[in-house]
């Protein structure tokens, strides 16, 4: 049996603001380093030999990956990062509060924003400093894999394709994935065989690791949140 561990990245600036973030690259608060050291506790009491570890091109799901091995006191200079796993683009809802704009759009609309499989918000303008393409942590992507805005779908159609290329042929070993909510969700999606209105349930916490484990076939057995107390519902099992 393999193990694959899932960690969205802890509290991050903008989480403590309730501001739409996507691709923005915030850093993670205090609060959210103390969640990756927590998480980092957490594996390390499952005396598993992790093999590989994967995050997205932002510094928040880096810094808690790197968090995480530290306090495993495991070395890091095996991280592999992919711009495929960063978070889903928010278009041009982007830098805005979510209470504000419920008051705007409603509360069902954003709702649908946030949660929806196939719905996007409007496009980002590409003057905005918040654009990816002004973000120099991107400087090395393809410009026209770049995002102006996305829907889970979109994120989804960029995350299981890198999933079963580069994760899913190493799931004979133990892997760790420290990502973002909507590429979490996107790969749960995936793994736990969702349908397109049942992943508007699912939600992910911040710095909670969720722990899969697979059989010999690399077929999902069983999931469960390691800190049983901030646990959401996964809708399976």
């Amino acid at each position: 049996m393999s193990h694959l561990i899932l960690v969205r990245h802890g509290q991050s600036e903008w989480n403590l603001e309730n501001k739409f973030t996507g691709w923005v690259d915030v850093e993670l608060t205090p609060n959210g380093k103390l969640e990756a050291c927590k998480a980092g506790e957490l594996i390390k009491d499952l005396n598993l030999n992790i093999n590989y570890f994967y995050t997205s091109y932002q510094k928040r799901a880096i810094e808690t990956l790197k968090l995480i091995l530290n306090t495993c006191r495991i070395k890091n200079d095996n991280i592999m990062r992919a711009w495929e796993l960063n978070e889903r683009h928010y278009g041009a809802l982007t830098g805005l509060n979510k209470i504000e704009m419920k008051e705007i759009y409603g509360e069902k609309k954003i709702h649908e924003f946030r949660r929806s499989w196939n719905v996007r918000p409007a496009p980002l303008s590409k003057n905005s400093p918040y654009h990816a393409e002004r973000i120099n942590t991107y400087s090395d992507i393809p410009k026209d894999k770049i995002p102006s805005t996305e829907s889970l779908k979109d994120t989804f159609n960029r995350v299981i394709p890198y999933f079963n290329k580069n994760i899913l042929p190493n799931l004979d070993n133990n892997i760790l994935v420290a990502a973002h909510g909507n590429s979490i969700r996107a790969l749960c999606k995936h793994l736990f065989n969702l349908d397109n209105l049942k992943i508007t349930e699912l939600e992910i916490p911040t710095g909670n690791p969720l722990l899969l484990s697979l059989d010999k076939e690399k077929k999902l057995k069983s999931a469960k949140y390691l800190d049983e107390s901030r646990a959401k519902n996964l809708l399976v099992f």
